[in-house]
This record gives structure tokens, sequence and C-alpha cells, in this order.
């Protein structure tokens, strides 16, 4: 993967992931682990949004915290599993968004909390 700020869709990052792994990687690691990582990623993300936006505070010798890297961690894990487990992440997004749509279409509107 280039550092070239290059803009990808679901279907190249997922090829980019593969192709890093097969090559740099050596393989993937079992689906488990690789939920047990994504656990963790995410775990990382909350320790951050807690400090940068609740009430926890950093260590005084804590790393400049880089949020959209945490985020990143998170996807790369996610695509792992996706091209492990064959799931095609932008058609799964679309019918996903598409299911969201016909239930709420309606609920969001009217949830009184949201105005």
């Amino acid at each position: 993967m280039s550092s070239d700020n290059k803009e990808y869709t679901l279907n190249e990052l997922q090829a980019v992931v593969d192709e890093w792994i097969r090559t740099i990687g050596v393989r993937y690691y079992s689906e488990l682990t690789n939920m047990a990582i994504l656990t963790e990623e995410v775990g990382e993300v909350a320790r951050l949004m807690a400090r940068i936006y609740g009430e926890q505070s950093f260590k005084k010798d804590a790393p400049e915290p880089d949020l959209g890297d945490e985020l990143a961690d998170v996807l790369w894990v996610l695509i792992c599993i996706a091209n492990q487990t064959g799931v095609n992440l932008t058609d799964a997004l679309a019918k996903n968004i598409a299911k969201k749509t016909k239930r709420d279409k309606e609920r969001h509107a009217q949830n009184e909390k949201l105005k």
C-alpha cells in the first residue's frame, strides 16, 4: 500500500490489504485471533474517545493522540476478517444501507429526541 494519499474504494482496499498480508504479513491470523485483535483495536479507539471527548485525561507522558490511526487499525482488521470470510464489503455495506433506509425511513424523523 502506498502512502501517496490515493483514495481507494472498499473493493480496492480489500485487494490492497490482501496483497499486503500475502507479501509482507506472510498469512492471515485465524478468524478468531482477528476477532480478538478487532476488539482490542476498538478498545484503543474507545480509550482515545474517552480522553479526547470525555472526562478522562491523558497521562503527562502520553504520546500525541492519533484517532485517525486508531480508526485505520480497526478498519484494517475488519477488512482482514471480511477477506478471510469471503465478505465483499462494498456489497455488504450497500445492502446494509438499503436495509437501514427501509427500516428507518420515518423512524428517525419522528424521533423527538433527535429534534
